[in-house]
């Protein structure tokens, strides 16, 4: 089978009931009814609608998502989604205007020294754009 870099994608004429599991990376602009589990990077396009639990590495949502998100690494919820459920990520990017209805837990990523770092969320503020944002914990935005 021929190597594949690029992104895999669910269109948002897709409806699926059942359980995804992937592995690099997958944007979701359909329906999707079940279970969702990988290792690598979930994108929830601005048309999806996402109905059951998801666990990945890392997760980017523009649309909806009813249901608990675990996420490995970062969670990003952008301006205009909606998230109805629980969440559970390392590092949580909530933009404004978001819709979150549930509640969140922010962990430690697992091998960090810096102990302070376990118990804070990532706080990122896009008050001046021109700006360039600096991170207490030394990660690029």
């Amino acid at each position: 089978m021929a190597e594949h870099t690029g992104k895999d994608v669910l269109s948002s004429d897709v409806e699926i009931k059942g359980s995804i599991k992937f592995q690099k990376e997958l944007l979701i602009d359909g329906k999707v009814e079940g279970e969702i589990n990988s290792d690598g990077v979930l994108t929830i396009g601005e048309n999806a609608d996402i109905r059951g639990e998801v666990k990945t590495k890392s997760i980017t949502v523009y649309g909806k998502v009813h249901g608990n998100i675990t996420v490995g690494e970062r969670c990003e919820l952008k301006s205009r989604c909606t998230l109805q459920g629980d969440l559970k990520a390392a590092r949580l990017v909530i933009e404004e205007g978001a819709t979150f209805i549930g509640k969140s837990e922010v962990t430690s990523s697992g091998g960090g020294s810096n102990k302070s770092n376990a118990s804070r969320p990532e706080i990122v503020r896009n008050d001046e754009p021109a700006a360039p944002v600096k991170s207490a914990f030394g990660a690029r935005a």
